[in-house]
């Protein structure tokens, strides 16, 4: 079309001069403008028709019957903003060619009844003025699902609301990997040497398996225990507490949490793991973990034992084995703490890598859903002992003008802890809009703790003092809590009521003996002066919590709800210490006054609150007050006297939090 314009154009001006000749030579001047402007118009469509040659064409058919698809809509769109530029069918033997476009970047899209879309894009500049697709083959949408499911590549992870999910096909899993090392590869994700697990930037302290907890406290039972080839999706996200999630008020307190979702296909069957081994001077470690899962059915047993400092002695050992005797508990400011600085020292169960330690634990775990999901229970046993032995030298040197002063301690020490802990959740929908769950846990403990220390302090290589001080005790803690948590809502979105009842009781016995003695010197190194200490020491301290919680909500509209409720509390606390000394017939039967105390805590708690929520896309603002009516009761059992105090507390409250995208927010609290 190009060379056909150009000879055109040729001839028009060759008859053009031919004329000029005839003509008067007044008449060659305006002549010459005129075909200046002639030019210059043929020209213009010189440029316009050639911006418009350019073309595309190709040939359909079936991608595996090869049948020729006559009459299929072929149309080309432009790649920037899929705006349509041309259109048009194909021809019976499925060929087709859209002309006169421009250059330009575009996409091809072709279809045919029954068949799915074929989209491709192309480019058409001065170099490449036609593009030929050749035989292009479009495939049956039933036949084109099985190649995607084949040949598509899975993407890796994706958003879900406020919840990150990965696909576990998307990495390279190793034979034998476990969910730590799945864990360990995904993007935003840490796992320490532990087993505690980061993911942006805060702690992950619960690990659940197909949504259920399992083994309760031990993220690492799941974590270090579950092949990842089992392993279909996991789910990241801040779990919110039972009553925000019901309620849909966000009140601040969430956890969060990691959810392991199993595949389908390797949820039922019989699998577990063992292994064992053993190194130089007598470390050596087992483990061995059986599952039995059926569809909604999982029960597993476990066990390990172990002296390398790893077998149950990770980031969850506080709540595994622990802490220290001590009660405390905290109500709308109001805080009572039991433990004085002269009480007993009690081993914690915490290994901290000193020490050689010797670590036995075995669990049991069932869970399950009947009655079309309606109703479900976990259920966790878990038995362990600890024993650490081990000795601690310490040697500090300080230097001073003309003056060196170097202090030397050692520390013997052999600490056990046996522990028991039973826990049981129980929930069923009792209708199509009423909850209810059950928690029920208690806890043994037996503790037996022996620590030996000598010291010794100098000035300029002159003995200053010395000592010895030996410490050994027993406690036994007991721990019981139990909540039931109601819930119903109403035909209208967004009104609802619920009602928690706890109670948490928890008891502490110990009893031990502390002997001590202390040396100090004179210029002459002789012993100036002793300072001995041999007692007994017995506690027994209770506490004793029982809560209510009504609360309702009612939504105003779609963004703003009001949330009220209103409970009572009643906490009876007591802490009885005694210390004996050293009677004249070798036996511990003098009471010492000053280090002993028996005191009994009542607290009446009469509260209610009130919070307005207001949430629209990303922004989430609540504001509210809770008042306190706080009645606190204190007696001295020694001494017979009384401390009665009324507190009316004011708690006003406000949050602000604003979501940018499902892993950055702003939020504000007060």
């Amino acid at each position: 079309m190009y060379g056909w314009l150009t000879k055109q154009v040729t001839i028009v001006f060759c008859h053009n001069k031919i004329n000029k000749v005839a003509l008067a030579n007044h008449q060659i001047r305006n002549m010459r403008y005129t075909i200046l402007l002639f030019t210059f118009l043929v020209f213009s469509v010189l440029s316009a028709s050639a911006q418009n040659g350019y073309s595309v064409k190709g040939k359909i058919a079936d991608s595996v019957e090869k049948v020729k698809l006559g009459t299929s809509a072929v149309a080309v769109l432009q790649a920037k903003d899929s705006v349509l530029v041309k259109f048009g069918y194909a021809k019976a033997d499925g060929a087709f060619m859209l002309d006169g476009l421009r250059k330009g970047k575009y996409i091809l899209l072709i279809a045919y009844p029954d068949y799915a879309d074929y989209a491709e894009p192309f480019s058409l500049d001065s170099a490449n003025t036609a593009h030929d697709f050749g035989n292009i083959s479009m495939a049956l949408k039933s036949r084109l699902l099985q190649e995607v499911i084949i040949k598509g590549t899975s993407s890796q992870m994706k958003i879900k609301g406020d919840t990150t999910e990965f696909n576990a096909k998307a990495f390279v899993i190793q034979p034998n990997a476990t969910v730590e090392d799945l864990l360990k590869q995904l993007p935003g994700i840490t796992v320490d040497k532990d087993g505690k697990i980061t993911a942006e930037g805060q702690t992950v302290t619960k690990v659940l398996l197909d949504g259920e907890e399992f083994f309760g406290d031990d993220p690492t039972l799941v974590t270090r225990n579950i092949r990842a080839d089992m392993v279909d999706k996991i789910q990241l996200y801040d779990k919110k507490s039972d009553q925000a999630a019901f309620t849909g008020v966000d009140d601040g307190k969430t956890t969060k949490t990691i959810n392991v979702k199993l595949r389908a296909d390797k949820n039922t069957g019989v699998f577990g793991k063992f292994q064992a081994g053993s190194g130089p001077e007598g470390i050596y470690q087992g483990e061995a973990l059986l599952n039995f899962f059926k569809s909604k059915q999982k029960f597993s047993v476990f066990g390990t034992i172990g002296n390398n400092g790893k077998v149950g002695l990770g980031f969850e050992d506080e709540q595994k084995y622990g802490t220290g005797d001590q009660l405390d508990f905290t109500d709308n400011g109001i805080n009572i703490n039991t433990q004085s600085s002269d009480d007993l020292d009690v081993f914690g169960g915490i290994y901290s890598g000193q020490g050689f330690p010797l670590a036995q634990t075995a669990g049991v775990h069932y869970d399950a859903k009947w009655d079309d999901d309606k109703q479900s229970i976990n259920a966790n046993y878990k038995v362990g002992f600890i024993s650490i032995d081990g000795t601690t030298n310490v040697l500090n040197q300080n230097n001073i003008p003309d003056s060196i002063f170097n202090s030397r301690s050692n520390q013997n020490y052999h600490n056990t802890m046996f522990r028991q802990k039973l826990s049981t959740v129980y929930e069923t929908k009792l209708d199509t809009s009423s909850n209810l769950k059950i928690s029920v846990d208690g806890t043994f403990k037996h503790i037996i703790t022996d620590n030996n220390y000598t010291s010794t302090d100098s000035l300029n290589n002159s003995l200053v003092n010395s000592g010895t001080r030996q410490m050994n005790n027993t406690a036994d803690q007991r721990a019981f809590n139990g909540s039931a948590f109601y819930t119903h809502k109403f035909h209208k979105p967004g009104r609802t009521l619920s009602f928690l009842l706890s109670e948490s009781y928890s008891q502490s016995q110990a009893n031990g003996v502390l002997k001590s003695n202390i040396n100090f010197y004179n210029a002459q190194q002789q012993v100036d002066s002793t300072q001995n200490i041999n007692e007994s020491k017995t506690n027994n301290l209770q506490s004793n919590l029982f809560n209510t919680n009504l609360t309702y909500s009612e939504p105003f509209t779609k963004e703003v709800t009001l949330v009220l409720n209103y409970g009572i509390g009643l906490n009876h606390a007591s802490a009885d210490r005694n210390t004996f000394d050293l009677s004249p017939g070798s036996t511990y039967g003098m009471p010492v006054d000053s280090l002993s105390s028996n005191y009994i805590f009542n607290q009446f708690l009469n509260h209610a609150g009130a919070i307005l929520n207001y949430k629209k896309g990303k922004l989430t603002f609540n504001f509210g007050t809770r008042v306190t009516d706080d009645q606190f009761h204190q007696m001295d059992q020694s001494t017979g006297i009384v401390s009665d105090r009324t507190f009316i507390d004011w708690a006003p409250q406000a949050r602000l939090q604003y979501r940018f995208s499902p892993q950055k927010k702003f939020h504000f609290r007060i």
